[in-house]
């Protein structure tokens, strides 16, 4: 009897405590990414990256993506931590001046993204690189029989799936907006960013993710069974 007496008084103040949480989430912005989880708190989060960056410097691979927005960016955060970045993407490990690459296509980095599914990252870069040279434009790609398509991204496996992808997506964008090109993506929401992306055959949250967060520079994150 004193057991179910006490197990009822734990379940009580389990759901007391739920509620509390649920009120306190419920006061957060609409348009945290995870309006029912508390944590991490945006400063717990800055505080691990700093950390992060204090141990390992900026890792220079990423230093491309790296847009400042001042609209998400306080002073507090650029006092605390603008030190750290800026001392990592001057100069690489051999103190060699680091020189500003180009800003990468938003269509370049969805083709991309689509070589990276299921293979590693050295083929597919190999893959691009061999599509950017066997077809220096994305007309020449749709307009090559897809036998051609399919050996220049051969180094990155599944080479007929992901070659039925990219033109699917050049002859829909040809269709739709009469070029292929994807900068109007820069001017929408995530949310009219991710329902475009989403009309594509093959492309799916993972890969729409993935161009939000590095060619769009957008609160996103790529997540599935393996991240």
């Amino acid at each position: 009897m004193q057991n179910r007496h006490k197990r009822k008084q734990q379940h009580e103040l389990k759901r007391q405590n739920n509620k509390k949480s649920a009120e306190t989430i419920s006061n957060t912005k609409e348009e945290e990414p995870f309006p029912t989880h508390a944590r991490p708190t945006p400063d717990e989060c800055r505080a691990i990256r700093d950390s992060l960056l204090a141990f390992h410097g900026f890792p220079q691979e990423f230093a491309r993506y790296r847009k400042q927005r001042p609209y998400l960016i306080t002073l507090q955060d650029r006092e605390e931590s603008s030190h750290l970045i800026n001392n990592c993407d001057e100069k690489n490990d051999n103190g060699v001046k680091v020189e500003e690459e180009e800003e990468e296509s938003v269509l370049d980095g969805l083709v991309k993204t689509v070589l990276s599914q299921n293979t590693t990252e050295v083929n597919s870069q190999r893959a691009f690189l061999n599509l950017k040279s066997a077809f220096p434009t994305w007309e020449n790609v749709l307009a090559a029989e897809s036998k051609f398509v399919e050996n220049a991204i051969r180094c990155g496996g599944l080479a007929p799936t992901k070659a039925a992808c990219i033109r699917n997506i050049l002859s829909s964008l040809m269709e739709k907006k009469g070029r292929l090109c994807l900068e109007h993506l820069r001017d929408l929401s995530v949310a009219e960013i991710k329902a475009e992306l989403s009309h594509f055959k093959g492309i799916g949250p993972k890969t729409v993710a993935c161009v939000l967060m590095f060619n769009l520079q957008k609160d996103d994150f790529p997540v599935d069974t393996h991240v």
